[in-house]
């Protein structure tokens, strides 16, 4: 069953067939006039001819869900065996699938169906990339199975049969697997107080009033329907369509010690012990507050409270579908030879950032292991901060995601303290647009992508995102974002060939005036801020603001630093056949026009499909443009206004947002001869 490669030539010749329409926005199924029925077997089909999975056929067809798995589609089905079943019904009271409601079957369902196809080969350690039918995530993890055979586990405990695995059909492949899937219908700190191993932690946060936070998940009054859903624009030369985020989700992820960590490490046994550790730590970071009434431990639900704000830090205010989405999906756009992939995300403590890392350069790996994520880790020629390391998976008896978020084991206590404060985040911090909004994090808008579509161009004005979705936001989605009537706010999907930075980037449209609240720097002094773009000649002009103060003049975005009123004829592509010495007066003659060379740790495919990696480094119109240099007061929220000044009128007005640079004198102050700063 397993040897089948003309089954898989088989499989992409369907995929790739041309059909013009594919799924809604809105909805998980095709509209059944498109469908269409392949001579070869079908999902349906593999299911009726193999009595072993007779129980989960019977579970879709209460669900009404046979002919969407007999008609045209890419899809992973999950069929558990009759045995797992009959387990889960045991376990629920029930003696047969005939007396589970319809509701409980379509549930049952579409937990079990993914619409994208995954191969063993696709499932790293962390989640899917594509939610199930059902809009829940799949837990993935490695292991052995009873006779050694190395598996995929799936949430924990059931774990794909390996004779039986990746068998192909018309439309998708199966993956049998040994229990029902189930997900978790709680908020995420019910789930969390399943789990008697975070006890102290969960008691912490009950104790000082955050856990009320945890039960907020959706917005009932966002009506996607409310606005254009299929709205079409021109980027560069790539004619796209964007449509509205389907719901309007909050979402939490946590990063806990375990009570026994506590307990080992530091002697914590008690809320009152965690209260002391807080203020060993808080009471250094903010001298001014050890003497107010709020400090001491009868006024722990303070939001400035040292226990307040050690549980607070803890805390990301977007539910991360999975430990693989804490960095950039696959590393997408980052060189892992030279530069570990990194992301920086606000978290719930006010004008707090952690840094995450995935360690990849082994040349920084001291005694951290080499693919293993980590929190606020600095560890190069000047510094070894090792940081926290993040676990991928909890123990198997309980659950980690809920509806509104997950959690995650840390072999440590996280603290916005001196270390992190003066060393870890005394750094160019650089973010990628799209990490900057966590609504497009909790709300799966970031690196969304179907069928290989970081690959794959869209058809003209496509509808269907069968690739993958961009987005645009009507004012007020975004929180801390304000757009002026005449802007659209765009998410483009990943394209491992474009010129963004982790593959996909934002744009402005139409005659805009945005503005957005920055993320916050970690002490106060003089900050460079910078934008990473591609310049191209379709592209608008614009004037920047901070604090609503007008900085230099406007940026026009056609330019490439070979343009005449930049590097001109200086420009040099290939810097690494520079000296040092070169590279630094490059540097600097760039850096005295208001500019930088792109990243030197990013890259691009080239071409479609290529394998040539093009370092953003190298070419003229990737760039780092200085949009100010000024004093910022860490304690309070600052703004970046971009407002369009173009002659162009309209939607043909383009500005784009690849990635955001917080850059402190410390980095961007270097001004010894041959001295530069890292161009990485």
């Amino acid at each position: 069953m397993n040897t089948k490669p003309m089954k898989y030539f088989l499989l992409a010749l369907s995929v790739c067939y041309g059909f013009a329409m594919a799924l809604s926005s809105c909805s998980d199924e095709p509209d059944s006039s498109n469908f269409y029925t392949f001579k070869g077997q079908m999902m349906s089909e593999y299911l009726y001819g193999h009595e072993q999975f007779s129980e989960f056929t019977a579970i879709l067809e209460r669900a009404g869900m046979m002919e969407l798995l007999a008609a045209y589609g890419a899809y992973t089905c999950f069929p558990p065996t009759n045995e797992a079943v009959r387990n889960y019904l045991a376990k629920r009271g029930l003696s047969s699938v005939s007396e589970l409601s319809v509701a409980d079957c379509d549930t049952l369902a579409r937990t079990h169906l993914v619409k994208n196809m995954y191969t063993t080969a696709d499932m790293d350690d962390g989640v899917l990339s594509t939610a199930n039918m059902n809009r829940r995530y799949i837990e993935v993890s490695h292991g052995v199975d009873e006779e050694q055979n190395a598996v995929v586990f799936l949430n924990g405990t059931s774990h794909i049969i390996f004779a039986l695995q990746d068998d192909s059909v018309e439309n998708g492949i199966m993956q049998p697997i040994t229990e029902v899937l189930e997900s978790s219908n709680r908020m995420i700190l019910d789930v969390m107080k399943q789990n008697p191993n975070i006890s102290l932690y969960v008691d912490a946060y009950v104790q000082t009033g955050l856990a009320d936070s945890f039960y907020q998940y959706k917005d009932p009054t966002w009506d996607p329907t409310a606005y254009e859903q299929h709205w079409k624009y021109i980027s560069h030369v790539n004619r796209e369509t964007a449509s509205p985020p389907d719901e309007k989700r909050t979402g939490y992820t946590l990063f806990v010690p375990t009570d026994s960590l506590l307990r080992e490490k530091y002697g914590i046994t008690t809320v009152r012990g965690l209260y002391d550790k807080a203020c060993k730590i808080y009471d250094a970071v903010y001298p001014e507050d050890k003497d107010a009434e709020y400090h001491d431990f009868a006024h722990i639900k303070h939001p400035k409270n040292p226990l307040f704000r050690f549980l607070a830090y803890h805390v990301l205010t977007r539910d991360v579908k999975g430990w693989n989405y804490l960095t950039p999906y696959k590393d997408v756009g980052i060189l892992t030879t030279v530069m570990n992939p990194v992301d920086w995300y606000e978290t719930m403590l006010p004008h707090t950032m952690m840094k995450f890392e995935r360690l990849t350069v082994r040349k920084w790996a001291g005694p951290s292991i080499l693919g293993q994520r980590y929190i606020n880790r600095r560890y190069d020629d000047d510094f070894n901060v090792v940081g926290t390391r993040i676990f991928a998976n909890v123990e198997t008896d309980y659950k980690q995601d809920a509806l509104n978020g997950r959690y995650f084991y840390v072999d440590d206590i996280l603290a916005f303290d001196l270390t992190t404060r003066d060393i870890v985040d005394n750094d160019r911090i650089r973010m990628d647009f799209s990490t900057i909004f966590p609504e497009l994090m909790t709300n799966d808008i970031r690196l969304n992508e179907r069928n290989g579509g970081m690959k794959q161009q869209d058809p003209e004005y496509d509808e269907t995102g069968k690739y993958g979705r961009n987005y645009y936001f009507p004012n007020g989605y975004l929180k801390g974002v304000t757009l002026n009537e005449g802007c659209h706010f765009v998410y483009r999907r990943p394209h491992d060939w474009y010129d963004s930075y982790e593959g996909d980037e934002m744009n402005l449209f139409g005659d805009f005036d945005a503005t957005f609240k920055l993320p916050p720097v970690p002490y106060e002094g003089e900050w460079q801020i910078r934008l990473g773009f591609a310049a191209e000649g379709t592209r608008g002009v614009a004037q920047f603001y901070f604090d609503d103060k007008p900085q230099g003049i406007p940026l026009d975005m056609t330019k490439q630093l070979s343009d005449a009123s930049i590097l001109g004829a200086d420009w040099k592509a290939d810097y690494n056949s520079m000296s040092l010495t070169d590279l630094a007066t490059d540097q600097k003659v760039l850096k005295n026009k208001g500019y930088y060379r792109g990243a030197a740790g990013g890259y691009h495919y080239a071409p479609q499909g290529g394998t040539t990696q093009v370092v953003f480094a190298t070419q003229p119109h990737t760039i780092r443009m200085v949009i100010c240099t000024t004093h910022i007061n860490p304690d309070e929220d600052h703004y970046l206004r971009i407002r369009c000044v173009s002659t162009k009128q309209g939607n043909d007005n383009e500005f784009m947002l690849d990635y955001l640079e917080l850059v402190p004198k410390s980095v961007y102050g270097v001004t010894d001869e041959g001295k530069m700063e890292s161009m990485l």
